[in-house]
């Protein structure tokens, strides 16, 4: 009499193929190995995904830049470099501790984001975090000629993601670049059509008392703090509205804004 085999894997392997048990456990055991070789692929390709979505918005925003009249020759005069500075947006100053190498471990601790409560919360974030890092692009005298803010907030069918560029006074926008939403295709997606981009250059934000005045109009632009509308997509035009409002405001770059304008920064 052959001695009985107490290994429970060659055991079920020697079942018939049509055994009910031996199916469950091929089954399982398929599915046990995609589950891993899954969340093996995404761990190996989380960092690859991170630096391409880095990557693409460095090359918007140099895009962005380099479509600004008169900017390709002052990047070429300062050497043709942005200079990056992570901001204390309560502060409206360069942060101390954090840099740009140690921002997404800051941002990580929950203790380094804000919650904005319904009145301030315009631009649907639930919570801002206390850093943020932005780009500014200085003259030979060392003014700010140019400032690349990013933006966020919530659009009709998911988060939009910009970056907005404001000439030294901090107050005439010279560019945007939308990096990311999920509007629709053809409506609201008209975003990211530089032919809509095009009305924002020379857009005023705020009025001489200092309030944020900036809107995406119904239609065409009728006064100077005014873009273009988008036909069609009143809830992401008035979603890009709030994004920016918020962003410049006293909850965003606000005290950023006057900083630069007192000449502070």
């Amino acid at each position: 009499m052959a001695d009985r085999d107490w290994n429970p894997l060659r055991r079920v392997l020697a079942l018939p193929n049509e055994s009910r048990g031996k199916t469950v456990f091929m089954a399982f055991a398929v599915s046990a190995l995609c589950a891993v070789m899954v969340s093996g692929a995404t761990v190996v390709l989380r960092p690859i995904q991170a630096a391409n979505r880095a990557a693409e918005e460095q090359a918007r925003i140099e895009a962005l830049v380099r479509g600004i009249p008169g900017m390709s020759e002052l990047l070429e005069a300062t050497g043709g470099t942005l200079s990056t500075v992570v901001i204390d947006l309560e502060a409206g100053r360069a942060a101390e501790e954090v840099t740009p190498d140690t921002l997404q471990a800051a941002l990580a601790e929950q203790s380094n984001w804000t919650a904005l409560s319904d009145g301030e919360d315009i631009a649907g974030l639930g919570q801002r975090p206390d850093y943020v890092q932005i780009y500014l692009l200085r003259g030979e005298d060392e003014e700010i000629e140019l400032a690349l803010l990013p933006l966020s907030g919530a659009g009709y069918n998911g988060p939009i993601s910009a970056v907005l560029a404001m000439q030294g006074d901090m107050n005439t926008i010279a560019g945007l670049a939308v990096t990311r939403h999920e509007e629709t295709p053809g409506l609201g997606g008209r975003i990211e059509e530089p032919g809509w981009q095009a009305s924002w250059p020379g857009t005023e934000v705020r009025d001489a008392s200092g309030t944020v005045r900036f809107a995406v109009a119904r239609g065409d632009a009728v006064s100077p703090y005014e873009v273009d509308g988008i036909t069609g997509a009143t809830r992401t035009s008035n979603a890009v509205t709030r994004i920016v409002r918020f962003w410049l405001g006293p909850e965003g770059y606000g005290p950023l804004v006057d900083a630069v304008q007192r000449g502070e920064f």
